[in-house]
């Protein structure tokens, strides 16, 4: 069985998602756009706060595309 998601740090989430090569687009208030423009173009928004929800965090990463197994083996490897 696969290990679930739980909270993460913004900062973690935002180093993870620049890492994989979304770009900050703009600012409203506590909410970041990211863009990544590829064969596919993905944009994500990120509320700015101290930790974003699991709930929050599933959505994000099927907005980007991203499995849950290769995010987690990319928070293991930030570590």
């Amino acid at each position: 069985m696969a290990p679930e998601l739980s909270t993460i740090k913004t900062r973690k989430l935002l180093s993870i998602l620049e890492n994989l090569g979304f770009q900050r687009a703009s600012q409203r208030g506590s909410h970041l756009k990211l863009r990544k423009i590829g064969s596919i173009q993905r944009c994500v928004i990120v509320p700015i706060h101290d930790e974003i929800p699991h709930g929050t965090l599933r959505s994000i990463l099927r907005q980007a595309g991203i499995e849950k197994e290769e995010f987690l083996r990319m928070l293991r490897d930030e570590k």
